[in-house]
């Protein structure tokens, strides 16, 4: 657990993603288009990405990918962030966690 939180502190936008998850998929192209650099984690190409899964899994985050942190604070899945993106909320969180200027 101390590990996925030094990953999720580590940067502004942190994304848990698989390769083979079309959600992810959207999640990732969204912040990208944006103008966000996201990090981004292929539970499915690193090592310990079970491991990983497990911990998110703990958190209560589910499913377990996409999940998106914001400015070190979860901010859920793809549910969670479409939401925020409909209703104009997500580009002020993106803004005051730096990793966003416009």
């Amino acid at each position: 657990m101390s590990n996925l939180q030094k990953m999720i502190s580590e940067k502004s936008v942190v994304i848990f993603s698989k390769n083979s998850c079309c959600m992810s998929h959207t999640i990732k192209t969204l912040f990208l288009d944006m103008g966000v650099n996201p990090t981004i984690y292929e539970l499915d190409e690193i090592n310990r990405g079970k491991e990983i899964e497990q911990a998110l899994a703990q958190l209560g985050c589910s499913p377990t990918v996409p999940v998106v942190f914001i400015g070190g604070q979860l901010v859920g899945g793809a549910n969670q962030v479409m939401s925020l993106h409909l209703n104009r909320s997500l580009v002020p969180m993106l803004k005051r966690a730096g990793a966003l200027w416009l």
